[in-house]
């Protein structure tokens, strides 16, 4: 929460000294959408706001101290991406979990992801593999340090830099988006103590490990492995 606020706060004050009289019309509305979008996408996320919660507009306004219109826009995107109901006359709901939901999600994971990591193992450079080895590096880091939320973003890093070394932006958009939805069901399967290191740290460091030897059948095994592992461990806990 109060890395949320301290975000919308930052943005606000480089806008306020960058400006003199009236701010250009063009640049400050998408900014402030912008940032609307990726504070509460973060607060979805890491269930600050909680599934199947109800979202007061006005009070989120307030709260992140933005207008309603870049607010109600973001809602709208968060909407689209599937991680907000919007009913009419009723208001906004975080999407429930549902077991169901995630377990689709893996389905079509097990099939776009594998042949991405296999597109990876046949291209990455020595830089895209040095990229790698830091983000998890610093995964490391955090999981020693219990961070829950800090070893999600470093997940959701790693596969994000998967998806743009593959170097096909249409699989890379749908991986995101798929991974995103993903997230929150790691958010809260993955708290205990050790489990991180075990389902996640541990894997990512095998699939890095196959893409070193541009291995692409033993990428694509080791990514299969991770997301099935994923996919059992949140069925216990969802």
């Amino acid at each position: 929460m109060k890395t949320s606020v301290a975000k919308v706060r930052t943005i606000e004050k480089s806008h306020a000294g960058s400006h003199r009289g009236p701010r250009p019309r063009r640049t400050v509305p998408g900014s402030l959408r912008g940032t609307a979008y990726e504070v509460i996408k973060h607060e979805i996320m890491t269930c600050a706001l909680a599934p199947g919660e109800y979202v007061n507009e006005a009070a989120l306004c307030a709260r992140l101290k933005l207008g309603r219109t870049p607010v109600n826009q973001a809602l709208h995107r968060l909407m689209l991406e599937g991680l907000v109901n919007i009913m009419p006359r009723k208001g906004v709901i975080v999407k429930p979990v549902s077991l169901d939901e995630v377990m689709q999600i893996i389905e079509v994971r097990l099939l776009t992801e594998t042949y991405c990591v296999r597109l990876v193992a046949e291209r990455a450079t020595e830089a895209d593999i040095a990229e790698l080895e830091v983000t998890l590096t610093r995964a490391a880091q955090w999981t020693r340090a219990h961070n829950v939320e800090q070893m999600m973003l470093s997940d959701q890093t790693f596969h994000n830099i998967l998806a743009r070394i593959a170097g096909n932006t249409v699989l890379s958009g749908i991986l995101r988006r798929l991974h995103d939805r993903s997230l929150r069901f790691w958010f809260i399967s993955l708290k205990a103590v050790g489990r991180h290191h075990r389902y996640v740290q541990d894997q990512h460091e095998s699939i890095l490990a196959a893409i070193r030897k541009h291995d692409a059948p033993r990428a694509e095994s080791a990514m299969r492995s991770h997301i099935e592992s994923f996919r059992d461990n949140v069925a216990r806990y969802v």
